[in-house]
């Protein structure tokens, strides 16, 4: 901290040992009777959660715990690690580690950590739950002249969570863009709550370890980080290119790509590397082309890559920039400039700053080599244009620049947890699965697991069950031929691994001789147990099926994950298989699909017509309802689901349960909080007027800023506590992409010339310690007196109150008396804030 430049005070407290800096040395906190912010702690473990607790005494709320010796100590270390955070909660002190490296920020002089090199001022930061990787971050930043804005190790965070540290970022006006480096996610819901709130507003770039060790598992936090909005980095050298990329604000709506270049070999190269990551080259405009045939040599490419000769100048390089960008073909240019006699990097480098300032397409630049290329690059680095030395890295970056786009679509999804037509019939799905549970049995059977699908409204082939043979046949010709006949037991699961299936049975003397044969290897598998029957079904005949593979699986840190794929009897050897994470729309049902190798062949194949996409789309709709609404579900396989031109049908399925004990806060065992369509409520005014409160959705953004855009000065100035005129993107964003179980905004709309108009808002954020929030309401100024507010408040209250939370409150100017005598008839008590006497503190307790 001395030899980083830190301009503040800096005590030492320990009563062994004086440093050779020279900086004065106290005993204790007492001894030292000065108020400090901050608490460095690198004392042996066993003394740690007692130092923590001198801290809360003496007013010290902040404390890094960079000693080591804890959980990754053994069974010791976890009891010590235990009574620091029992010490730390007791004394009302909140701390990073411990095992970690520390925290930076630069534009304080503040280097808290034993990294010893120096660490540039810059607007990336930096999370890390490695100290290693962390020190290897900063030393490759450091050779690639990248600073930081805020570096931040997180160690064991056995108190501040990498959720708490994102919820910080968010805010933090120097960081624009995060990168983090994670190794395991504990609480996903905290987490991937902090990650959405800040990769709203603000590019973030994860790197994880542990790729290998379990596919599935790194398939399923793929899965997270896509709903996420992030950008997931595979190697070291990825952060560049995506750092570079994103950090910029470039932002694009599509991917087509245009290439410029003075050099035939780096294009190529960089075609290849497109080629490897999907990206499309843009078929230029026939208008383009014969503009460019105006201004380039006859020997010019005639196409994408755009090949203007080794001899181009400053201008020819800006006419063919801007004939670019103004091709409608085109999402984004890369210009690439290779060192020629006749080149001027830094003219041409000019041209491209001046075209990139004037159109808002993606504009990515790859000038080759060194020496007076270098100061050509450092221009780019000023404007804030990205810049690559190779074109393989170039295209990379542009990748990036997709996969964030792409995912920041999928971040703005708010599906439901159930669609709005065709509920299910949960409480009888209940009932089979209570059922189960009772008879201490964790595998549905063939009729239960087809009877929740039912319930659900997903197709099945209907299963009955025959306990004699004359049953059976009388089934099969009630059915129609050919049927399919199986084992019914509750104790057999796979039943095709003991023979247990049997299909296309045409008549009445073969279902006779099955039943016997399935009953007597039913005997055979299970002794001591009587079995029930046969279960006989129709035989599914679509000629123009495919199989497909629909499921639902519980991970233990992300909850349900539904994965979609190639189904039928070689799924096991056959890797075709995409995975998302609960609740689902179509936009996200869609992208599922895609992902997978089979979806090419649910379109048309030669005499093949193509798969019914909208039944498909519906029925992993579904299975995202069961999801949602069925925590007991740990598996659920439907195989095959086939598909047709017409229809999809579940002809095979397996749901496996567990106990789930009931909490109070519904969805709790997802990962991501569908939006709470539960929440719509309906009224009508005094005067008739109809009015829906409900949760706001990102789509909502228009009509909120054109609310607050409508209120007065004085409605403005007591909601925002300062005058504005109008919400910015990033308030408009904090305001109507939120996360329901961390906060909570209904909004009071009325119908008005066949469009909604929002007429109030009320919003609570749940605080830092989970049990109070923060409130604000404001109505509109004519809609006022209208008891518009009471309802909202009413509704605010009541959720804040099933999230489990204890106290509610906010803060009111002291001049606002109209909010004073409301809130006051609401039960809440004010007081006034000893730091702030324009400002009244409100608190009602839930």
């Amino acid at each position: 901290m001395v030899e980083t430049g830190y301009q503040q005070p800096i005590y030492i407290i320990n009563p062994d040992c004086k440093p050779a800096c020279g900086t004065p040395v106290f005993s204790d906190l007492t001894s030292l009777n000065k108020q400090v912010e901050l608490a460095v702690i690198t004392s042996p473990a066993n003394k740690v959660a007692a130092i923590l607790e001198d801290c809360g005494t003496h007013g010290v709320r902040h404390a890094v715990v960079l000693s080591a010796g804890f959980r990754e100590a053994g069974k010791q270390g976890k009891k010590l690690e235990s009574a620091i955070i029992e010490s730390a909660h007791r004394s009302d002190v909140r701390f990073i580690g411990p095992n970690c490296l520390s925290i930076i920020r630069p534009s304080a002089g503040l280097n808290s950590s034993f990294h010893l090199a120096p660490v540039k001022k810059g607007k990336l930061a930096l999370v890390s739950q490695s100290n290693a990787l962390c020190t290897a971050i900063l030393e490759w930043a450091t050779t690639r002249d990248i600073g930081f804005s805020t570096v931040v190790s997180m160690g064991m965070s056995a108190d501040i969570s990498l959720g708490d540290v994102l919820d910080y970022l968010v805010a933090d006006p120097q960081t624009h863009a995060i990168l983090l480096y994670l190794e395991n996610i504990e609480d996903a819901r905290a987490f991937l709550s902090g990650l959405r709130a800040v990769a709203r507003l603000k590019p973030v770039i994860v790197m994880k370890a542990g790729r290998h060790q379990d596919s599935y598992a790194d398939s399923i936090f793929d899965a997270a980080l896509r709903r996420a909005g992030v950008v997931r980095c595979m190697h070291l050298g990825d952060l560049l290119a995506a750092a570079i990329v994103l950090s910029s604000g470039l932002r694009i709506h599509g991917d087509r790509l245009a290439i410029i270049t003075n050099s035939g070999g780096p294009a190529a190269m960089a075609c290849d590397r497109a080629s490897d990551f999907g990206i499309p080259l843009a078929r230029l405009q026939e208008a383009t082309i014969k503009a460019l045939q105006k201004v380039l040599p006859p020997m010019w490419s005639n196409g994408n890559p755009v090949d203007i000769l080794g001899d181009a100048s400053a201008d020819r390089y800006q006419q063919t920039l801007d004939l670019c960008l103004n091709d409608g073909n085109v999402d984004g240019v890369l210009v690439i400039l290779t060192s020629k006699a006749k080149t001027n990097p830094i003219e041409v480098a000019n041209q491209v700053i001046k075209a990139a300032a004037n159109s808002k397409k993606a504009i990515i630049t790859c000038w080759m080599s060194d020496g007076h290329v270098k100061a050509a690059r450092e221009c780019f680095v000023e404007a804030n244009i990205p810049t690559f030395r190779l074109p393989e890295t170039a295209i990379q970056g542009y990748a990036f620049l997709i996969n964030y786009f792409h995912n920041q679509k999928l971040l703005l999804q708010t599906p439901s947890p159930m669609e709005r037509h065709q509920k299910p019939d949960t409480d009888g799905v209940r009932i089979i699965i209570e059922n189960a549970l009772a008879e201490k049995r964790w595998v549905l059977t063939d009729m239960e697991s087809k009877a929740i699908l039912s319930a659900f409204h997903i197709p099945v082939t209907q299963p009955i069950l025959a306990r004699t043979v004359g049953d059976a046949v009388v089934h099969a010709e009630a059915i129609g031929y050919p049927v399919a006949m199986k084992i019914f037991s509750k104790e057999i699961v796979y039943k095709s691994d003991i023979g247990g299936v049997r299909l296309g049975i045409s008549n009445a003397a073969a279902v006779q001789k099955v039943f016997y044969e399935l009953m007597e290897i039913a005997r055979d598998n299970l002794p001591d147990q009587d079995v029930e029957g046969v279960i006989v079904e129709p035989l599914h005949f679509a000629p123009h099926g495919r199989e497909l593979l629909v499921a639902i699986k519980r991970d233990a840190v992300f909850g349900p994950v539904i994965s979609f794929g190639c189904g039928g009897t070689g799924v096991e050897f056959v890797s075709d298989r995409a995975i998302a994470l609960p609740p689902l729309n179509s936009l996200l049902a869609r992208d599922l699909i895609s992902r997978t190798g089979i979806a090419n062949s649910l379109k048309p194949i030669r005499s093949l017509p193509p798969v019914n996409m909208e039944v498909v789309e519906q029925v992993l709709l579904r299975v995202s309802e069961m999801a949602c609404e069925l925590p007991w579900i740990q598996e659920m396989y439907i195989n095959p689901l086939v598909a047709d031109e017409e229809r999809c049908t579940a002809v095979d399925a397996r749901i496996v349960i567990s106990h789930h004990t009931e909490t109070q806060r519904r969805y709790a065992h997802m990962a991501i909080h569908p939006y709470p369509s539960q929440l719509i409520n309906h009224w009508q005014l005094p005067g008739g007027t109809k009015l829906t409160i409900r949760p706001v959705r990102p789509e909502d953004a228009e009509i909120e800023q054109d609310f607050v855009r409508g209120l007065s000065n004085d409605s403005k100035y007591y909601r925002f506590l300062h005058n504005i005129k109008e919400l910015t993107p990033e308030m408009l964003a904090r305001f109507t992409q939120i996360d329901y179980g961390r906060e909570m905004v209904f909004i009071a709309v009325v119908e008005e010339d066949n469009k909604e108009v929002e007429i109030g808002v009320c919003h609570y954020a749940i605080n830092v310690d989970g049990k109070s929030c923060n409130f604000a309401i404001v109505v509109a100024d004519k809609w006022q007196r209208h008891g518009i507010a009471h309802k909202l408040m009413e509704q605010l209250i009541e959720c804040a109150r099933y999230q489990g939370l204890e106290v509610m409150e906010g803060e009111v100017l002291v001049d606002n008396k109209k909010m004073s005598a409301f809130v006051e008839s609401l039960g809440f008590r004010s007081r006034p804030l000893a730091d702030d006497p324009s400002l009244l503190h409100i608190s009602k307790k839930l």
